[in-house]
Formats: C-alpha cells, sequence, structure tokens
C-alpha cells in the first residue's frame, strides 16, 4: 500500500482543529493536529511530516517565529494561515520562510488545492538519501540542480532549500538568459492565486539569492532586469544588468 502523505496542523482553534483534520482525512492525508508550539516540536522529534499548517498567532511561540526556526533546519514545507491577511503579514510569512499563505476564513478546497501545489513543488523521492544528483541536472558555478529530485547541491553537499525557493530556481533554470516577468512567474508557479500586488516573487527572489549569491547585492546568478523582471545567467558574470 502507498504511504499516505502526512500533514501536522498547528493551530490554538480547536474548532478549525478538528475541522481540518476530519476535512484532509477525507482527502487521503495521514493528518494530526495538535495546538502550539511545543506540542508540534513533540511531533516532529519523532514523526516525518511532509508539510506543516501553521497557524501565525499561536500562544507562546508565534508562527512567525516557528517558521524562522524551522527555516534554518531542512523543514517541511509550510502552509502559514492566519486572520490577518494584509499584504505586509503575508510578505513577512513568506520572508521568514512560509512556501505559502492563506487569509482566515478560508474554502478548505482552497486550502487543498494549495496543500497540493506546495507538495507538488516539495516532491522529493521517498527512501534513502541519494549518493549524488541524479536524473535531469544543470551545472552553474559550484551549484549542482536536480530537477527529477528537487535538490541543489553546492560541491556535493546538499542546501537547504524550501520547496517555494526551490520551485522559483527551477522555473529560472528551465528558462536561462531569459528575461522573465513577475506575471510570468506568478503563472508558472501557482497560477491559481493571483495578485496585481503580490510581491511574494520578489520575496522567493531575495530569500534565495541570500543562499546561493556569494553577494546577495550584486548577484551573479538571478539578476534583476530593471523595469522587465528576472533573468537567470547560468555563467554568471560581472556585466551589470539592463
Amino acid at each position: 500500500m502507498e504511504q499516505r502523505e502526512s500533514i501536522l496542523v498547528v493551530d490554538d482553534d480547536p474548532q478549525l482543529r478538528e475541522l481540518l483534520q476530519q476535512y484532509l482525512l477525507e482527502q487521503g492525508y495521514a493528518v494530526t493536529a495538535v495546538a502550539d508550539g511545543t506540542a508540534m516540536n513533540r511531533h516532529l522529534a519523532s514523526h516525518a511530516v511532509d508539510l506543516v499548517i501553521l497557524d501565525l498567532m499561536l500562544p507562546g511561540e508565534d508562527g512567525l517565529a516557528i517558521a524562522n526556526r524551522l527555516a534554518h533546519g531542512g523543514h517541511p514545507p509550510i502552509i502559514m494561515i492566519s486572520a490577518r491577511g494584509e499584504d505586509v503579514d503575508r510578505i513577512v510569512g513568506l520572508e521568514v520562510g512560509a512556501d505559502d499563505y492563506l487569509a482566515k476564513p478560508f474554502n478548505p478546497r482552497e486550502l487543498l488545492a494549495r496543500i497540493r501545489a506546495v507538495l507538488r513543488r516539495h516532491q522529493k523521492p521517498r527512501g534513502g538519501e541519494p549518493d549524488a544528483p541524479e536524473g535531469r541536472t544543470l551545472k552553474f558555478g559550484p551549484y549542482q540542480l536536480d530537477f527529477d529530485g528537487s535538490r541543489l547541491y553546492r560541491d556535493g553537499q546538499e542546501v537547504g532549500l524550501t520547496g517555494a525557493e526551490l520551485s522559483l530556481l527551477k522555473v529560472l533554470a528551465e528558462h536561462p538568459n531569459r528575461v522573465l516577468s513577475r506575471d510570468m512567474l506568478v503563472d508558472m508557479l501557482k497560477g491559481y492565486e493571483r495578485s496585481p500586488f503580490d510581491r511574494s516573487i520578489d520575496v522567493r527572489v531575495t530569500r534565495l539569492r541570500r543562499k546561493i549569491e556569494a553577494d546577495p547585492g550584486s548577484p551573479q546568478y538571478i539578476r534583476t532586469v530593471w523595469g522587465e523582471g528576472y533573468l537567470f545567467s547560468p555563467k554568471g558574470g560581472q556585466k551589470p544588468d539592463r
């Protein structure tokens, strides 16, 4: 029997926890629901999790602090949920490491669509860790991007990227030396969610640059083409942006 993907819901609202747990169980996922970061830590210490649904406002350690902490250690992807739906809250959530952000109240079917999209972007082969990247790969600088395994390596060591960061890098790498506008990137990454004021692409680019560029302020690989979008240059170089 195929192993079900595992979801951990972290929310202090008992009614919402029960609703989400029941709904996602009916959709075929293995689901555990807990009320706070302490219970989350206990669960993650002994269970493998494919995705975390994380409330922003929690007792004790809040969702932003939890996402920031998890982002520094090979965490499962995170979908942050919150009654605070302002752009600044969404942007901050993405900046600290969440893969997606959904404002309450929301339709469970929309959450399901986002879960499926995030899991697809973050999908990795089950089983043991590979000794080296396999399948379709791209080398740039000291890096090797494994498209099929959704992993990035630097000098043979895996670089800890979130699913959102990996999905962005793969899209850019599949269109080398071509300017991709923000609208094009939004369509390629998450066409079901679109806003004329969507800054999530810029947030992802900033996060990705911090992890792969020697000087994020003067990037060689992911370059800004002012007024047009972003360009991935596998050969790097010092040529200034247009």
